[in-house]
């Protein structure tokens, strides 16, 4: 028979072992986050150039920060809150000062499932007005549902929509500890939603998924002619960088946003024939050259889905 104290040190072995196994798990949870800085006040996080996972946590877009004398503004909320909660340490380790607010660029679910975690910790959330029915639609609640299936753990049934304190229609002029910000509407382009933030202090531009960079934009349901409307009219920024919603910060703005630009003009233009032409979507897409774009990543997973949309885009821009 064992002796008693022998079982003790078994089971405190045992339960050690939990423990770190346990701690190694949670570790393995944590998707990677670097955090770049791209002025003296103004950094962001990189997610990766992936469609979400289990394996990625949904780290696929990006998240910025300013550090101002008066708190932390956040640009995005990151695709979980795990993501957030991440995003909230790293913050800590540069400045102890707490985040104040938090702009959304858009709605979409890599870029918000993340909020609950600032809106539990105070910060005040702005939103443009428009998402307000993207917010409320059953689209929205049954992304959700699958994304707590297919994102699980990083979303679960704990994960939830929030709502932003404050909704903005126009131009929105935001001083945070005597830095201005200016929260610019740019209308439906990638969604009806969309908004840039701009800090003219440091000539840092935050443009949401206006910008693409090393990766196929995603379409969707987005105003592609708009959008190209919208990619010129960011050049009346004066803007030494741009970081984007997804890809690495652009230090050569004009160029940069060309891949995002280019395109969309190509695809508009391919499905804007075969519309045109009344050719099947099918036939249509099969026999366009896609070759300028075939090395990007997301070509396979996106392309396709992307020359759909604007091929339906187009049928009714023609009526």
């Amino acid at each position: 028979m064992e002796h008693k104290s022998y079982r003790w040190l078994k089971a405190a072995l045992l339960w050690a072992l939990c423990v770190w196994c346990f701690e190694l798990q949670a570790q393995d949870m944590l998707a990677p986050m670097k955090v770049q800085q791209v002025s003296q006040h103004a950094y962001f996080v990189q997610g990766k150039s992936a469609l979400g996972s289990r394996a990625n946590h949904n780290f696929i877009s990006n998240a910025g920060f300013v550090i101002t004398p008066g708190g932390v503004l956040v640009i995005d909320a990151l695709g979980s809150p795990q993501l957030a909660q991440q995003l909230k340490l790293e913050i800590a380790k540069i400045t102890s000062l707490p985040i104040r607010v938090v702009v959304l660029t858009h709605y979409h679910a890599d870029h918000i499932y993340g909020l609950q975690v600032f809106k539990e910790s105070g910060a005040h959330i702005i939103a443009h007005v428009a998402a307000k029915e993207y917010l409320n639609s059953e689209t929205a609640r049954l992304r959700l549902e699958v994304s707590r299936k297919d994102l699980w753990p990083a979303v679960d049934e704990q994960t939830r929509l929030v709502s932003a304190d404050e909704w903005i229609d126009g131009v929105k002029n935001l001083d945070l500890g005597g830095m201005k910000f200016i929260i610019q509407p740019v209308g439906f382009s990638h969604t009806p939603e969309d908004l840039v933030i701009y800090f003219p202090q440091e000539k840092v531009l935050f443009s949401g998924d206006l910008v693409f960079r090393n990766r196929i934009p995603y379409v969707g349901q987005a105003n592609s002619r708009h959008w190209i409307e919208a990619l010129d009219d960011l050049s009346k920024f004066d803007v030494d960088v741009i970081v984007p919603g997804h890809g690495p910060a652009s230090h050569n703005p004009k160029s940069d946003v060309a891949l995002t630009k280019n395109y969309l003009i190509a695809v508009r233009q391919k499905m804007r024939e075969a519309a045109q032409n009344l050719e099947p979507f099918d036939s249509a897409y099969d026999s366009a050259d896609w070759t300028a774009f075939e090395h990007v990543p997301l070509f396979k997973a996106a392309n396709r889905m992307n020359a759909y949309n604007t091929y339906l885009l187009m049928e009714q821009e023609q009526k």
